[in-house]
Order: C-alpha cells, then structure tokens, then sequence
C-alpha cells in the first residue's frame, strides 16, 4: 500500500490523492485487496487503464484497487468451435485486439486502438466503428462483493446494452458490486474481420457496408482514422490526453426529431433480445449525434482555449482540436477545469436542442 495521485493512474491525468493504493497482479490479490477494504468499511474504487475515469481533485477517501493482473489463455474446449480465449482483468486492451488478429480470431479489430484494461470492457459494452465488445464474450468472472464470492456471467446475463451492462448498474455504496476478475471470449477463426458496419471505415478501406476486410488491415484503418481524431494515446498531441468520447451519444423519443433542425443525423436503436440475434429496431426512439448536437449549439472544435468564460480557465483545458466529441488536459488542468468545459457543453447544447447529453466516464467526488 502506497501513496498515489489519481492523475498519475488516468489517461486525463487529473484526480487528487488516493487515501489508500493496491495494485494487484493477481486474482487472489484483487480479491484479498478489495475484501480487506470492505471489512474495515472503506470506500473502494476500482481503476483499470483510468481511461474511462475523472476524479475530482479532492482525491479518493478510501482504498484504490489498481487492477494489473494480466494474461491469456486459450480454453480447450474442442466440442466447441473456433477459439474460446480466458484474459486477466489487467491486460492492456490493445495489446489483446493485436494478438487476436495475429492468432486470427475474428471480431475486435474494429476495436483496435481504444485504450484501457479488457477488465472494463464488459462494463461498459466498450464499441467503436459499429462493433460491441458483448457481441463476442462469453461469459465475466467476478467477485461479488455483497456476497463475499465469485460470480461467473454468462453472456445473456450480462443485459448488454448501449455501453451500459449489468456489471455497470449493481453497485455496493456507489462503487461496483462485481469486480471482474477475467472475461472469456468466444471467436470464429479467419482473417477476414466480421462485416463492416461503418460507412467511415468502410470507405478507408474500399469496401461497401456489410462486407469484410482483412482484419490486419481494419486494424491499420481504425488506428489512422482514430488517430487522425486524438483519439489513440499518444504523449506528444495533447488531444489525446483525455477520456475520449465525452457524452454518449444520447437516445431520445422518436418525437424529439420534430424539435430539432431538418437534416439533424439520427439512427435506428437496435434492441437485442439474445446475445445470438442481430436483434430489432425499436420503432419508439432513435440514437443522436452527440457531435452534431454539441457543433451546432456553437462549441466548436477547441472550445476553451480561449477561456470563453470566466467559470473556464485559459487553455488548461478544452475540447479537442479534432473532433468536439472529447475534452482534453491542456497541460495543467484540474479536473473541475474539464468539468467546467463539460457543463458548459452539456448546458448549451440542452438550452438550444432541449437535448440533456450523459457523460460517458465514471465521474468520482465531482459534479457535472
């Protein structure tokens, strides 16, 4: 147990002191650290990657449970097809999505380049480009902290939805209640990816929506295309000092459509009954652009380098000078400077569109 700054374990790189730091590398470690911290009554906050994270500049008052375990198995399980692979909680996402592309397991190469730990992506149904992370786990181990136990998920029972699970919802006191431990994933072997559902990356690579590609070269194709939006993990551009996409992407009444301008983007809402279907529109709402909504409220790529208001300090931070989707660490930023620049935001774009946007990262100690 050691001292530690949240801003060191973020991707924002803000946050203030943790009363109380573990890492564990191992499962048992995990489990004997979050344990000891709920018998003595102490808040526990769970961090991974911190790439989906901001925490207030008070810090955390209680025990920070670093998840750092990592490792991949691949399962024998030769009644069943393809490959089914087990990965520790702390294995670097990205370094999981290159592997399964060398070992030609199909599906996360549109997912290539997001950071964090694999730990996180079941709880947040981590997508991009079209692709969920839900449409190829198997089944989460965890640790059940109410009951003192392991908790194994099978897919279904995860009720995945759009970045939202059951692992996300059940909290403990405000933090979760299960604490993955390993997720199992199932794949089909190939080198083609699965069929490519975004018109953005099926255009780069010179296909039509709906048909496959390498999956080496999706993975080439959605690195540039993120990076070219600050949105790979990159210490010299100080646009990719942040959580990434800020607000999700709001799904509203289908009714809302008449409040706002011709033309504004909207998308069917796929509602999934079974992880095995490709699941059914729901004919009562439709997803939004957060993007769209935040530009044309007026927050323009950049918003805050100039201090537009009093409430937001000069160039500490602002949103990205590539998409105004993030809202990026400057240099020097407090969180409550990236909090003031997502109110303003948030407010704006509800004051003009009648539209409330939602955070995507876990936001602790602070408010928004």
């Amino acid at each position: 147990m050691t001292e530690k700054l949240l801003s060191e374990l973020t991707t924002a790189q803000v946050g203030g002191p943790a009363k109380t730091y573990v890492r564990a590398t191992s499962e048992a470690e995990i489990i004997e650290a979050v344990s000891a911290a709920d018998a003595a009554g102490e808040p526990v906050l769970i961090v991974g990657g911190g790439s989906n994270l901001l925490v207030s500049d008070e810090g955390f008052n209680g025990t920070v449970v670093h998840i750092a375990s990592e490792g991949v198995e691949v399962l024998p399980i030769p009644a069943c097809g393809g490959a089914n692979v087990r990965v520790q909680a702390g294995t670097i996402w990205d370094d999981f999505v290159k592997l399964s592309i060398e070992n030609e397991w199909v599906g996360p190469a549109a997912l290539s380049g997001i950071p964090g730990t694999v730990g996180a992506t079941p709880v947040q149904n981590v997508g991009a480009y079209g692709v969920e992370v839900g449409e190829f786990i198997a089944s989460v181990r965890t640790w059940d902290r109410e009951k003192n136990t392991r908790k194994t998920f099978a897919s279904a029972d995860l009720r995945f939805g759009y970045r939202d699970s059951v692992l996300k919802r059940a909290t403990v006191n405000g933090s979760p209640r299960y604490v993955v431990l390993t997720v199992d994933f199932q794949f089909t072997l190939g080198s083609l990816s699965s069929p490519i559902r975004y018109a953005e990356l099926a255009r780069s690579l010179g296909v039509e929506p709906g048909q496959r590609a390498e999956s080496a070269l999706v993975r080439e194709k959605v690195l540039q295309l993120r990076g070219s939006k600050g949105m790979v993990l990159n210490p010299e551009d100080r646009d990719t000092f942040s959580t990434g996409s800020f607000f999700t992407n709001p799904i509203v009444p289908r009714s809302t459509l008449e409040s706002l301008p011709e033309g504004a983007p909207n998308f069917p809402v796929v509602v999934k009954t079974s992880p095995f279907t490709a699941g059914v529109e729901d004919p009562d709402h439709v997803k939004l652009s957060a993007a769209w909504l935040i530009q044309h409220a007026g927050f323009e790529k950049g918003f805050g380098l100039e201090g537009e208001s009093r409430e937001i300090a000069q160039g500490r931070a602002s949103l990205s000078t590539k998409h105004t989707l993030a809202i990026t660490n400057r240099g020097g930023a407090s969180a409550e400077d990236i909090f003031a620049i997502a109110r303003a935001v948030r407010d704006g774009v509800r004051e003009r569109f009648g539209v409330t946007l939602v955070p995507e990262p876990v936001v602790v100690n602070g408010e928004i």
